[in-house]
């Protein structure tokens, strides 16, 4: 499954570095062109020779080693490679890389690349929850960095807890998902909405909310990977917009309404993640509003329509999937929107949770369904999310098409 793609295997010191050698194999037997970089601590628990073995590939084990081509191997590697792995990697690493320090070979070609970079932590219990380490983690997640969690289990120092290396099994599978992701969705047609929406009060000024569109945008990212024909409805956002196939941007609740109402005919699935404002001034002021001597100012507000109610007072074959961002009785709430609004499924976030909602990189959601059914998502990053959302998008997907 691998084959034709080039693949980066860090190892650094540590005892794990032996299943390092499994993760070698495993990669070399998917037909991927394999390249070790070893640190100097690496060399120390497995040596360069059994890797080179393994990889049939010359091992790197120092920044100023005899390169193999004319050029600068760092930055040559980082260009050509499909993925980097480091596994086991350390805290001493993922403190390098967090920091943007490059004073070896590894961390130096990681500084240069601009591929997907998957970190496997493995450490002591203790080093693991250090809240140093968790903080340089989260921030290498909110830069992209990939993490496959480790295990719980008996380490190499005699404890019992989490920070054993997630098996060379695991990553192998993470790395073909990573690079090869499923087209589960192709010929399937998907309109996303996300980020706020911006009810004018006068020239100047607004009413919306802190959605960052993140949510949204994982979502439709994840959509087109999976093969999905996507078309992202987006209210205004200060990330970087997702490869779909169209985009609509738009201010206004009623401007992202009339988008989505023009296109809903011809989709197959609209999963609405978008946090538009419920309500809009009464009227729009023509200029800008004066700062009066008055201690108190009023402002009339009317209703805006309601999307999703729309959406679904006239849905025919399309699977409907709404969200619901709450700060008490979630569950209760989330519920009395799905038959209300006639969803096939809601997507329901606590607020109030650290990590959760609004402009953060992770989150944790309750899937909810129709027939009772719940599913807990713990916290993961937004497009892993998105990942478990779209499963279920797809599950009714096929629901639907098997009863035409």
């Amino acid at each position: 499954m691998l084959k034709g793609k080039h693949i980066v295997v860090g190892v650094t010191g540590g005892v794990a570095a032996y299943k390092a050698c499994e993760l070698v194999s495993r990669l070399s037997k998917q037909q991927a062109t394999v390249e070790v970089m070893m640190t100097e601590a690496a060399t120390s628990f497995v040596k360069p020779e059994t890797f080179q073995a393994l990889s049939r590939n010359q091992v790197v084990t120092g920044l100023f080693q005899s390169v193999k081509y004319w050029e600068i191997e760092h930055i040559s590697l980082a260009q050509k490679t499909d993925a980097v792995i480091i596994a086991p990697a350390t805290a001493n690493i993922i403190g390098k890389i967090a920091n943007g320090i490059a004073d070896d070979f590894l961390s130096t070609m990681v500084m240069a690349s601009t591929v997907p970079v998957v970190l496997a932590p493995a450490m002591n219990t203790q080093m693991y929850e250090n809240p140093i380490f968790q903080r340089n983690m989260e921030v290498l997640k909110s830069h992209g960095y990939h993490f496959v969690d480790p295990c719980e289990g008996l380490l190499a120092c005699g404890d019992i807890g989490k920070g054993k290396m997630a098996e060379p099994a695991t990553l192998e599978d993470y790395l073909i998902n990573l690079l090869i992701p499923k087209q589960d969705l192709a010929g399937y047609r998907i309109l996303v909405t996300a980020g706020p929406t911006r009810e004018e009060i006068d020239p100047v000024r607004y009413i919306t909310n802190y959605s960052s569109g993140k949510m949204g945008y994982a979502l439709a990212e994840m959509a087109k990977k999976r093969g999905a024909q996507v078309t992202l409805v987006t209210g205004p956002c200060q990330i970087p917009v997702p490869k779909v196939d169209e985009v609509v941007s738009v201010l206004s609740t009623k401007e992202m309404l009339q988008a989505v109402m023009s296109r809903y005919e011809e989709q197959d699935a609209v999963v609405k993640a978008a946090a538009v404002a419920d309500y809009r001034p009464a009227d729009r002021a023509a200029q800008k509003i004066k700062k009066q001597d008055d201690e108190t100012i009023s402002l009339a507000l009317v209703k805006n329509p309601d999307i999703l109610w729309e959406l679904g007072k006239i849905k025919k074959d399309q699977v409907l999937v709404g969200f619901a961002a709450e700060t008490e009785n979630l569950v209760k709430h989330a519920t009395s929107k799905i038959k209300h609004k006639n969803l096939d499924l809601i997507v329901a976030n606590d607020l109030t949770l650290p990590g959760v909602g609004f402009d953060h990189d992770t989150n944790q959601v309750t899937l909810l369904f129709p027939d009772g059914r719940s599913q807990q998502i713990p916290m993961e990053e937004k497009t892993k999310i998105a990942d478990s959302i779209l499963n279920e998008v797809v599950h009714l997907l096929r629901q639907k098409h098997a009863r035409k």
